[in-house]
């Protein structure tokens, strides 16, 4: 039996609109993510990590809104199948993967 795992975090960045989806697209672009879907009217991406040996990829819906000149808000939702024999093996990795991402963000971001 599959289950998906989720997890979300929404955070407010001191950049501009613009440049956090310069570097968001950049950043799943270093990562190696599929990007599978990118609304540049509504700022919403919807990306796709890869896989493990043991397990399956995650699923990223990342949104971004403009609060005011330069702050952004960023919202980040994952979701992963597992099953009730790779549970074990995927815990925390969707966490993971958002961490990583945010990590990379921040990176891209003070360049």
């Amino acid at each position: 039996m599959a289950y998906l795992r989720k997890e979300k975090e929404a955070l407010e960045i001191s950049y501009s609109l613009d440049k956090v989806c310069a570097a968001v697209q950049k950043v799943l672009a270093n990562l190696q993510w599929e990007v599978d879907q990118l609304d540049k009217e509504r700022h919403h991406i919807k990306a796709k990590t890869q896989g493990g040996l043991l397990s399956w990829g995650s699923v990223l819906l990342i949104d971004l809104e403009p609060l005011d000149k330069g702050k952004t808000k960023l919202t980040i939702a994952a979701e992963t199948p597992v099953t009730t024999i790779t549970s074990m093996v995927e815990f925390g990795r969707t966490r993971q993967r958002i961490n990583m991402f945010l990590s990379a963000l921040a990176e891209e971001l003070a360049r």
